[in-house]
């Protein structure tokens, strides 16, 4: 044993177990689309997640589209109590199970002999069992766990690392190190350590950025170029941080995001990938499977480091890039969504990176069916971490929705109701609940943008804490007590490609609703695959002063509504003015070059409706900036 890594560094924050956090108000309303969309009924009609599955003893798609659907699937039957659910989920985790031979390799496909085989789907499976020991405590879990891990020590040297697994290896360190925390079995981080040595080094990679355009079809043949093999190596720095207790690999994580942002990022928060690093022209599109990895990366680097920078990020990505890339009903979904993003159609010419001509259409399986396996965590594991344990014994609030969470503290029992209609609202109240009266901190985060929040505890001003922290309230908690926090949501803009502009207003950016026409492709009952073509113009430029921008921005607020993640449910609306541009037109299917700002123009001036982005199907995002007369 090095005796190096000996022990974990601990977390800033301990993720709370799978079922302590409730989700309420509009949050359960949108676990409840999912369920009753394409993550509750998938398998039902969708061959390779049928019953002649080889996870579930058939001879069809053995590899990772079972683990993924279960991934997601699992988490949002327990976050929702949903027995139907729950019983889907359990016949794929009874066959992870059985599925072990008497070596430890756990799979339908035999362990590596003569051949190689890719771990990377066994990956997914620990991900799955390590959620499901946390609701069912079944000691099963533990020792298939453990010996699967015995197998990795006893074979890592002749079958190592390659492919999909040699670059997402991290997941499966970060399940390695839950074990550890669970059973202190020391040898289990040599066998994280042999994955470190034979895996990808993202630290290094983002240290030595080579790749600051995007990619052309011919330069699309590496692992380390692919967009959700990035949102899956962010976290690798991190996590293995725990580990090496070295400072370079902490400092990884920052870097990794600097870079993708500097050369990929987008006004969303994540990053360009169609599939492969696609630029920042707000054409290119991102990948649904690099939004819900992003997010899960961000979850648990959260939780390792406690930065609220971090938690930031999460929030921008959830309420934006995760639902816009779905119908608002999640019966359909896209394999690409772009920024500006004007028409959803198969097109041979448009400029992927290499993915293919139906790629931002909505349906089953556009493209390719590994976001239709992997898409159903994005919510249910955003839900599952809002609250996060202190090591004091205390809360963290790491993300805001309205949310119930029950815990223990010095041996007694509380729960915290978070009501709030954030983002789409200013004010989060939370009503803190122990069982007896009880002293315990919480931390609560204050986002970066929010400058002027206030906190009120029992109806008198507690403090007017600065932004980008965690703002530490401790004292000796009643029943009845309540916390108000306003995080006041101004107006911003945010020059962005071709010094373009963008609106923001607290973690929700903003977008021109485009009307949308939806024809039907292939009908694969009990849903349909969609184009999406554009009924009202598009091509305008705003007239807004980015250095003033609530002087020239009306802001009206409506209900929340049950499904607020859809154009006509939009629970803010943004008034701006602006000018069409008419040279900026269609080309290869998606908006021509965004033309340098500021542009001129000789069109009226109209009044412009913006919604969130992530309430949008067709949407203009980044708009030229219209020249002063």
């Amino acid at each position: 044993m090095n005796k190096a890594y000996s022990q974990l560094l601990p977390r800033t924050f301990d993720p709370l177990p799978l079922g302590a956090i409730q989700p309420r108000g509009w949050l359960r309303n949108q676990l409840w689309i999912q369920a009753n969309g394409l993550s509750g009924h998938l398998d039902e009609f969708w061959p390779d997640l049928g019953p002649d599955n080889m996870w579930l003893g058939g001879n069809s798609e053995g590899w990772e589209r079972g683990p993924y659907f279960v991934d997601g699937l699992l988490p949002l039957a327990h976050l929702l109590g949903n027995d139907r659910l729950k019983s889907k989920a359990d016949t794929w985790i009874e066959a992870f199970l059985s599925s072990q031979d008497e070596s430890g390799w756990i799979g339908p496909v035999q362990a590596p002999k003569r051949r190689a085989y890719d771990q990377w789907p066994n990956m997914i499976v620990l991900k799955v069992l390590t959620q499901f020991h946390e609701v069912s405590g079944d000691d099963r879990v533990i020792d298939v766990m453990t010996r699967f891990c015995a197998w990795l020590r006893d074979n890592l040297a002749e079958h190592p690392l390659f492919q999909w697994g040699g670059v997402r290896w991290a997941d499966l360190a970060l399940s390695i190190h839950c074990l550890y925390e669970r059973t202190n079995e020391e040898w289990l981080l040599d066998v994280a350590a042999q994955l470190h040595e034979q895996g990808y080094d993202w630290a290094t990679h983002f240290t030595d950025f080579q790749w600051k355009e995007k990619l052309q079809r011919d330069q699309c043949g590496q692992m380390e170029t692919h967009v959700v093999n990035n949102a899956m190596g962010v976290k690798q720095p991190g996590v293995w941080y725990r580990q090496s207790k070295n400072e370079f690999d902490r400092e990884g994580v920052y870097q990794a995001l600097r870079m993708l942002d500097r050369y990929h990022g987008q006004v969303t928060g994540i990053f360009s990938g169609d599939e492969h690093y696609a630029g920042k022209d707000p054409s290119q599109g991102t990948e649904l499977c690099a939004v819900v990895e992003f997010m899960f990366s961000l979850e648990h680097l959260i939780a390792i480091l406690g930065d609220p920078e971090l938690a930031d990020r999460l929030e921008r990505v959830a309420f934006n890039a995760l639902p816009a890339t779905f119908s608002h009903d999640m019966w359909s979904h896209q394999y690409d969504q772009q920024v500006n993003q004007v028409l959803c159609s198969i097109d041979e010419s448009r400029h992927w990176s290499n993915n293919g001509p139906d790629a931002n259409t909505f349906g089953l399986e556009p493209n390719f069916g590994c976001c239709t396996a992997n898409m159903h965590q994005g919510w249910p594991k955003f839900a599952a971490h809002l609250w996060m344990a202190t090591p004091d014994g205390g809360l963290a609030a790491a993300a805001y929705a309205p949310s119930e969470v029950t815990f223990s503290t010095n041996g007694t029992n509380a729960t915290i109701v978070e009501d709030t209609d954030y983002p789409f609202r200013d004010t989060v109240r939370l009503r803190v609940r122990p069982e007896s009266p009880a002293a315990f901190p919480l931390l609560l985060r204050i986002p970066g943008w929010a400058s002027g929040a206030t906190v009120d505890i029992n109806g008198e001003h507690e403090a007017a804490p600065p932004p980008g922290q965690f703002f530490r309230v401790e004292r000796e908690w009643q029943s009845a007590d309540l916390i108000e926090l306003r995080l006041p949501m101004t107006v911003a803009a945010t020059r962005r490609y071709h010094k373009s502009v963008s609106i923001e207003r607290g973690p929700l950016v903003y977008s021109l609703p485009i009307g949308e026409g939806w024809r039907p492709l292939e009908s694969r009952s009990p849903h349909g695959d969609w184009e999406v073509h554009p009924t009202t113009p598009w091509n305008y430029g705003l007239r807004i002063d980015p250095k003033h921008p609530c002087e020239g921005v009306d802001v009206e607020e409506r209900p929340v509504s049950h499904c607020p993640f859809s154009p006509e449910g939009a629970p803010v609306r943004l008034t701006v003015h602006g000018q069409r541009v008419p040279k900026w037109l269609l080309e290869h299917g998606a908006t021509g070059p965004l033309p340098e700002s500021p542009v001129e123009s000789e069109e009226w001036e109209e009044e412009l409706t913006l919604i969130p982005y992530g309430c949008t199907n067709l949407r203009v995002t980044e708009f030229p900036l219209i020249r002063k007369p």
